[in-house]
């Protein structure tokens, strides 16, 4: 019984705390008055400077623009010529982000041994972020387990070209060896 006396007396004590909190904070909806003005700094006035407004921003080229401008002219017009001798590269959609889950997907894909599928996350990945190491290792290894030595062996390639010395380097090594035919193992 005088444990709920003391929980009844500890909660008034703090609703009382709490009701006199919130008449100390000033109400922050209120509107100042209407007529009167808008605060300013009067030390903006003393410095000379004004409102933003009435800020005036020189846009004048420097004193050296039309020198510099020769030289650009020249990169324009290379740039030009360039582009209309058909050498025009498209630009490509890089998105990292899309890349790494889609190597994470296929990898639960391999795991499940769903090769099929496995593959076209991993390109799938390539298309987003063409030099993923890590997408041309498990590229590899799924086209390896498929059967498809030739492209592996392309993928093994290219994650050691991208990675020399990384985390899965050994493995694709290995890899590499396993691939290689009789006629191109080298003889001791």
């Amino acid at each position: 019984m005088s444990r709920w006396i003391s929980v009844l007396a500890l909660g008034l004590c703090l609703g009382a705390w709490a009701a006199a909190q919130i008449e100390t904070v000033p109400h922050l909806e209120k509107e100042p008055p209407p007529s009167q003005a808008p605060p300013r700094s009067d030390r903006d006035q003393e410095a000379g400077e004004s409102s933003s407004q009435d800020t005036r921003i020189d846009l004048s080229p420097p004193k050296d623009e039309a020198k510099n401008r020769r030289v650009s002219d020249a990169a324009v017009t290379d740039a030009d010529t360039d582009m209309s001798s058909g050498d025009v590269q498209e630009f490509h959609p890089w998105n990292p982000h899309k890349a790494a889950k889609d190597v994470e997907v296929g990898y639960f894909y391999f795991k499940r041994k769903n090769y099929r599928a496995a593959l076209d996350r991993y390109k799938e990945a390539l298309y987003w972020k063409d030099n993923d190491a890590l997408a041309n290792f498990r590229m590899g290894e799924c086209l390896e387990k498929m059967n498809q030595p030739e492209e592996a062996r392309l993928h093994y390639e290219a994650y050691l070209k991208i990675l020399p010395d990384g985390p899965f380097s050994e493995e694709a090594r290995k890899a590499l060896g396993r691939l290689k035919g009789p006629e191109e193992k080298p003889r001791p």
